[in-house]
């Protein structure tokens, strides 16, 4: 089959364009406001976008805290979600009142960071720290305003868990993060294969 998106005329219960972009990291991001009120929410619109400088991008569909937030401070940390913190991942998602802490709400504790005031995920393997490049309002193919925001940071810091560094590398298989997919679904990454590059040109 194939169909418009602009007419949605799939026939389906469900949009599937989430489940054919699949996986998706998760980008739990711990953001700081002006007057250090903390936010921290998951994106699935997230990945790395360069290595050199190592540079992150999330996306947030309507203007959330996240966004807010970076711009006023202009940092954030970005924590790996494992399959152990999947729950008190997917709690952070919640739609809180203003000032409640996502952390609290979820049984999280907060870490501090290195390189940049926003804490991370005390419990996750990983987190980077970031500072902000930009945050830029996307457009359609009209040139009109969309509600959604791309927010891309500069990684400053890595955080690892030694436990997870084993023959100089991160155990990614170790670590167990999860990503996201379409629906309610999620994968998680339990074991790797190899494939080496051609070499040439």
């Amino acid at each position: 089959m194939i169909y418009s998106t602009a007419l949605q005329d799939h026939g389906l219960p469900h949009d599937p364009f989430k489940a054919i972009v699949t996986p998706r990291p998760i980008g739990w991001i711990t953001t700081l406001n002006a007057k250090g009120e903390v936010n921290l929410s998951p994106y699935s619109f997230f990945n790395a976008v360069s290595s050199r400088p190592h540079i992150v991008m999330f996306g947030s569909e309507d203007k959330k805290d996240a966004v807010s937030f970076v711009e006023e401070t202009g940092e954030f940390t970005c924590s790996l979600v494992t399959k152990a913190l999947a729950q008190q991942m997917n709690l952070t998602s919640a739609p809180l009142p203003a000032g409640q802490s996502e952390y609290a709400y979820a049984g999280l504790e907060m870490a501090a960071s290195t390189f940049v005031k926003p804490p991370r995920v005390a419990g996750s393997p990983a987190a980077l720290e970031c500072k902000l490049l930009s945050v830029q309002q996307l457009v359609d193919l009209d040139g009109k305003l969309v509600p959604r925001w791309m927010v891309l940071g500069q990684v400053v810091g890595i955080f690892m868990d030694d436990a997870y560094v084993r023959g100089g590398r991160f155990d990614t298989a170790a670590a167990n993060p999860i990503a996201r997919c379409g629906y309610a679904d999620y994968a998680e990454v339990d074991h790797l294969f190899s494939i080496i590059r051609p070499t040439g040109g």
